[in-house]
């Protein structure tokens, strides 16, 4: 697969796609379709008959495991679990991008520069009533590049069309675009950047993954795929762009420069504000795209959509990895960031102990791994007779293992400007729970659990359908 036109032949013939041929409206009506149709586990959707436009948009990408299976080059049968496992084993193999002539790149069908630019052409959807305008990047990613060390960095961050030729940029504090911005910040220059509507969706889960800084995005893309990314030198900025996008915006970002941009309905299910802010834009110099380009879009909102199968997958192996890999942390089984919870406000564990405390070890580190000091408010550890994603057994153990007097609270800790649980003007710190809801290794008297007879559940297996079932 390497590129959107790729996907949709697959969940076609798989049955994960749905064409809408009927005229949908872009504001309003394209996302409450989109919507209504992924809180019922439905297909992916690409609408062909958009209002005012003739440029189709696809939603829904990955809003559940079948889809996400088949990005990965899974069987579409394979369960979520399953497909973190597989998350995890991939990325140790990184194969760098393949660079393509120009000629050869479907994006390069069509170049738009200067005042010819008018992103309006395109059909971008008003998501929600009180957004503050049309949203064309939800399921896209910025390109930017380290002017240091050349580092490419793949992210998704939020664009609101604010002009013929501007989007909104979110480059929330910390983040690797908002390191880079304040690195040409410095030298007194802009940041070139290209933003990516359409293409392959892994390389979208990877722009939104917790990918560790000075790795490229797309040395992982290759490393899972099997096979170099395919990419392409820019038109106006000195950035790899992916060969087979849909649309490519490509522009700079002044870190002095600022319009007025939002509220959007974000993916907490509540509004990151309640007006507009200013922030940081891209001034879009060209745009290329393909022949009859496809517009790629997430509803975002309420949970589960896109963004929060997404960052549950990538969210949960990213943590899984570095408590593992990197922090050597023994005896971890697995690890679950419920879609529910975003991938990021909550993780679960299950792990082996071995030694006394260490579940508290476990508890500790994963809010002091680079994926988890960000966001992450709650912990759970469970034993490992327990799969971290099998939610009744959890809600067991937080039942009949977890004593709050075993609990820790953590007061003070890095949070996300996105957390709906705190005041909108005080969203730096977040409190943090962590929850051991394990038999403790050091008890020399532990409960003993109710068996059944191995052999009789064999006999019984024997007459099932004897008995009827």
């Amino acid at each position: 697969m390497k590129s959107m036109r790729d996907f949709i032949e697959l969940a076609e013939k798989e049955g994960e796609l749905k064409r809408i041929t009927a005229e949908v409206d872009w504001n309003l009506e394209l996302s409450h379709i989109a919507k209504l149709n992924e809180e019922a586990q439905g297909p992916a959707l690409l609408f062909e008959n958009v209002k005012d436009y003739d440029t189709p948009v696809i939603t829904s990408t990955c809003t559940t495991a079948q889809k996400l299976a088949l990005i990965m080059g899974m069987p579409k049968d394979t369960p979520l679990p399953e497909i973190l496992r597989g998350w995890v084993k991939m990325g140790d193999n990184p194969i760098p991008p393949k660079m393509l002539d120009k000629k050869d790149a479907p994006c390069k069908q069509n170049i738009i520069k200067g005042d010819d630019v008018d992103l309006y052409k395109f059909p971008v959807p008003h998501f929600f009533p009180l957004d503050g305008g049309r949203y064309i990047g939800t399921a896209h990613f910025i390109i930017t590049k380290d002017p240091d060390s050349g580092w490419v960095n793949l992210g998704t961050y939020r664009s609101q069309l604010l002009g013929k030729n501007k989007i909104g940029t979110q480059f929330i504090k910390g983040k690797h675009a908002d390191q880079m911005l304040k690195k040409y910040q410095k030298m007194g220059k802009p940041m070139p950047c290209a933003s990516i509507i359409g293409c392959d969706p892994l390389l979208f889960i990877l722009g939104a993954a917790r990918v560790s800084a000075n790795i490229s995005e797309y040395d992982v893309y290759g490393s899972i795929r099997g096979e170099a990314c395919e990419v392409v030198m820019g038109e106006t900025v000195d950035l790899p762009i992916p060969a087979h996008a849909e649309i490519v915006l490509e522009g700079e970002c002044d870190a002095e420069k600022f319009m007025e941009e939002g509220p959007f309905g974000e993916y907490t299910g509540y509004y990151s504000g309640v007006g507009t802010d200013p922030r940081n834009y891209m001034d879009i110099k060209c745009v290329t795209h393909r022949d009859n380009p496809i517009m790629y879009s997430t509803t975002v909102g309420r949970a589960v959509t896109d963004t929060h199968m997404v960052m549950a997958l990538s969210y949960g192996a990213t943590l899984w990895q570095q408590l593992t890999e990197e922090m050597n942390i023994p005896g971890i089984k697995s690890v679950y960031c419920p879609p529910e919870g975003s991938g990021r406000f909550l993780a679960i564990i299950s792990v082996e102990t071995r030694f006394p405390g260490h579940a508290d070890q476990v508890l500790t580190a994963a809010i002091s791994t680079e994926m988890g000091h960000y966001g992450l408010k709650t912990v759970i550890v469970v034993d490992d007779d327990i799969d971290a994603w099998d939610i009744p057994r959890v809600m067991y153990a937080l039942s009949f293992r977890f004593q709050p007097n075993r609990s820790q609270v953590i007061k003070r800790g890095r949070s996300t400007p996105l957390d709906p649980s705190l005041p909108i003007d005080a969203r730096e710190i977040t409190g943090r729970l962590l929850l051991d809801a394990t038999i403790p290794y050091e008890w020399k008297k532990k409960p003993i659990p109710i068996t059944l007879d191995s052999d009789m559940v064999e006999k019984v297996k024997g007459r099932w359908s004897e008995l009827g079932f």
